[in-house]
């Protein structure tokens, strides 16, 4: 009797269940982003607080009144890279929800995650993102006022909203900022928690983070505008309550992730 060589079996991991959520979800979110940050707050200002401080004095030191024109592109760059710089945090928020150990050691636990290669991988994305938008809304500029740095601060902001260059400035470039913002929600909306949760691929994660924002479009661009409030509220004064906005918006993405994601 012929021997007939059968193939194995390969058994697909089927992918990851999605939920619909509401406005509500996201209030819950950010409610439960809030406690973390209040039982965490060293921690999250430990992890955050380097940004704004940081960008302001370099920043000022470095450019003078030339950076001016980059300040707005440099706020908004932060919901482009503010994915990959909460990780610490999502760990932070993972470990209280378990009843773990959350002291702010465990925020670099992340480093010796099964995920750490995809979750630098995905980091170095959003990077390249943030310095092509740099970049980008630097030409913008360039195209509207030309190569002359702005002499003062009143000065340049009488510019912007006065001339029809300075209203050129404001559609163009936040049409495009909404593109880059767009793109980055689709890759990143629970990517960097998933990778923290769980030991999956970027190719994964990143499919995973789509069909959580094609499934709930209204409520994640609600999100979206939700994030952007935030970053512009947190840089006033001179970017000091990054610092608190960072942290909270970083806790509740988390949470979001556990709405969205079964």
């Amino acid at each position: 009797m012929a021997h007939v060589e059968t193939l194995p079996t390969v058994v697909t991991p089927a992918a990851p269940r999605i939920r619909s959520i509401s406005p509500a979800d996201l209030k819950d979110a950010l409610d439960k982003g809030m406690d973390d940050f209040r039982a965490m707050p060293s921690h999250a200002v430990f992890l955050c607080l380097v940004y704004p401080i940081v960008g302001l004095v370099l920043g000022r030191l470095a450019f003078g009144y030339e950076v001016l024109p980059l300040l707005y592109p440099l706020v908004a760059g932060f919901a482009l890279v503010g994915p990959f710089a909460a990780v610490g945090l999502y760990e932070l928020s993972r470990r209280r929800e378990q009843g773990l150990d959350a002291s702010w050691s465990h925020a670099f636990d992340v480093f010796h995650s099964r995920s750490f290669g995809a979750i630098a991988a995905l980091g170095l994305l959003l990077v390249a993102f943030f310095l092509v938008w740099v970049a980008v809304a630097q030409a913008i500029y360039v195209a509207t006022f030309g190569y002359a740095p702005a002499a003062t601060i009143p000065n340049f902001i009488r510019d912007v909203f006065t001339t029809s260059a300075g209203w050129t400035l404001i559609i163009v470039g936040n049409g495009i900022g909404f593109l880059f913002a767009l793109v980055v929600l689709l890759v990143s909306a629970v990517s960097f928690p998933m990778l923290v949760d769980r030991p999956v691929s970027a190719a994964e994660a990143v499919t995973t983070s789509f069909r959580a924002v094609m499934a709930n479009p209204g409520t994640m661009a609600l999100w979206g505008v939700i994030v952007a409030v935030g970053l512009a509220l947190g840089s006033l004064p001179f970017f000091i309550g990054l610092a608190f906005v960072l942290p909270v918006l970083g806790h509740a993405t988390w949470h979001l992730y556990r709405k969205l994601v079964v």
